[in-house]
Parts: structure tokens; C-alpha cells; sequence
């Protein structure tokens, strides 16, 4: 028993501040500004259950996958700081809204639904809360384990309940944003946006910058601390 609190433990204190679901919620807020609460309800459902996917599939099939196509740590990072950074300019330059509100009306008025951008897969699952910090420390929690040490259905129960604990806590966060917007209103929204997407860039370069570090030190050209 006092393993299994142990390994459950270990994974959340190193999920929580990595994954970070609080960041997750500011980006949800910042992108789901317009959103009717049903559907914004539905994308922070879809979410949830995307990141206790990934979780689960970066703990037990995530060595496999990044060596069966040849993928890095340092190159994980990179192409998601790549990512995290186009997310960013979009939320810091985003398209005048008057034309895309009025493509709206007018599929309204014709009878057919307004289409909403799906936020719960990118950029709320991968890279946001499931990104390249998060699927690195899973992989490595998963290569070391030591063997022997505790039974099967103690790590499997161990996986189990802290993959489920740590969605429950992140849909908490994005579903206590909800609240925040109405209080925040139109103005509030557009300028926390820009501001997020400004903290976006500089993840996603900070990211890059980290990925190219790793990369040019395991070639040789730069010493390890």
C-alpha cells in the first residue's frame, strides 16, 4: 500500500507542475472567449479525456513509438516549441473579427450551424497541458522503474489512479475558467488573449532554444553541466 501511494505520489508532484492545468485554463479562456458554455462544456470534456489518453499511451507505448519513428527528446521539444509559438501569433495577431462575424450571421441565417474551432485535441491537450515536458517525464517515469520492486497490478493500479486524479483536477481548472470569462466580459477576453499569446511565444521559442541545446549537446558542441 505504502508503494502504491508512493508511486502515485511521484506522478502527480511531477505531472502537476509540468503539465501546469492552470496554464491550460488560461489558454481555454483566452480561445473560448465567444464560445455558447455548451459547447465550450463539450471541448473542456473532449480534453480531459484526450490527456488521460495521452498519459496512458505515452506511459506504455511512448519508448516504442519515439524509436519506432525516430524521434529524440531534443526533436520532441523542438517541433513542440514550434508549435506553442504559431499558437501564440495567432492569439497575439488574430484576424479582424467583423468578417468572421459576419460569415457567421450569414450561415446562421441560412439554417446552418456557426462552426467553432475544436481547441480540446490542439492546442489544449498537445501541446499545452501533454506537451513535450510532460511526455518526456512519463517515458522516463516508465523506463525506470525498478523492476522487481512492486508487483504488476501495483503499477498498473499506481498508472491508473494518478492518470485519473490528474484529469479530474485539470477539468476542474478549465471548468472553474468558465466562471472567470463572465466576469472578465468582451474587452477583458481580447486583451487576456494577446497576452497569452504573447507568454505562448516565448514558451514555444524557450522550448526550441531547449530542444536545440539538447541537440547540439549530445553531438559534442556544447559540454554538459
Amino acid at each position: 500500500m505504502n508503494l502504491f501511494l508512493d508511486y502515485v505520489a511521484f506522478g502527480l508532484l511531477g505531472l502537476l507542475p509540468i503539465a501546469n492545468p492552470v496554464t491550460s485554463a488560461t489558454v481555454l479562456l483566452a480561445l473560448t472567449g465567444r464560445y455558447p458554455q455548451a459547447e465550450r462544456n463539450r471541448q473542456i470534456n473532449r480534453a480531459t479525456l484526450y490527456v488521460a489518453i495521452v498519459l496512458l499511451v505515452c506511459f506504455y507505448a511512448g519508448n516504442a513509438v519515439i524509436r519506432g519513428f525516430g524521434i529524440s527528446i531534443p526533436g520532441l521539444r523542438l517541433a513542440g516549441g514550434l508549435i506553442v509559438a504559431y499558437i501564440g501569433f495567432g492569439m497575439l495577431f488574430p484576424p479582424a473579427r467583423a468578417a468572421e462575424d459576419e460569415v457567421q450571421a450569414e450561415m446562421a441565417a441560412h439554417g446552418s450551424p456557426a462552426k467553432l474551432q475544436d481547441v480540446a485535441f490542439i492546442p489544449l491537450t498537445m501541446p499545452c497541458t501533454t506537451g513535450p515536458g510532460t511526455i518526456a517525464f512519463v517515458i522516463s517515469a516508465a523506463s525506470s522503474l525498478p523492476a522487481g520492486q512492486a508487483g504488476p497490478l501495483v503499477v498498473h493500479l499506481a498508472v491508473a489512479t494518478t492518470t485519473l486524479l490528474f484529469a479530474l483536477i485539470f477539468w476542474l481548472c478549465l471548468r472553474g475558467a468558465a466562471r472567470i470569462m463572465r466576469v472578465l466580459g468582451e474587452t477583458g477576453i481580447d486583451a487576456l488573449s494577446r497576452l497569452m499569446g504573447f507568454l505562448l511565444v516565448c514558451i514555444g521559442v524557450q522550448f526550441a532554444i531547449n530542444g536545440v541545446h539538447e541537440l547540439l549537446q549530445g553531438w559534442g558542441f556544447i559540454a554538459g553541466a
